[in-house]
């Protein structure tokens, strides 16, 4: 995992499709930054809000426990947000080894592999081919 724990902080890297999040996670008030905008302004849809927070519940660690400020770069927002997801799973282990099997289970640690094909010579796309002709 690259992880950096200094000081009370812990600094994380989840990665998602060509997503990359980089958290940085400390004792706090609950304030969570993306971007320099707040998590709310970044992550407009509902669901998406509580697919993010779902990690907390799982973990049964309280969201204002924590100051998170998280650097997105690449990706879509949905990408974005399973890279935020999984550096946020990462960043909850590290304060406490104890949460693993629980984030473990349900299958919060675990990148996804799944990347974009590349495009091969000869093909209009990663497997389409032009339309063959007999004549």
């Amino acid at each position: 995992m690259a992880t950096k724990k200094i000081d009370n902080s812990v600094w994380v890297s989840g990665r998602r499709k060509t997503a990359v999040a980089r958290l940085k996670m400390e004792k706090g008030k609950g304030t969570i930054v993306i971007n320099d905008k707040s998590f709310a302004d970044y992550f407009p849809y509902e669901l998406d809000q509580k697919k993010f927070l779902n990690v907390f519940s799982v973990a049964g660690r309280d969201q204002h426990e924590f100051d998170i400020s998280f650097k997105m770069s690449g990706g879509g927002l949905k990408g974005q947000l399973d890279a935020a997801i999984l550096a946020l799973a990462k960043a909850l282990v590290k304060y406490d080894e104890n949460i693993r099997p629980l984030l473990k289970d349900a299958g919060l640690l675990t990148r996804d592999p799944r990347m974009k094909e590349r495009k091969k010579y000869g093909l209009k796309r990663a497997r389409k081919a032009p339309q063959f002709s007999k004549r």
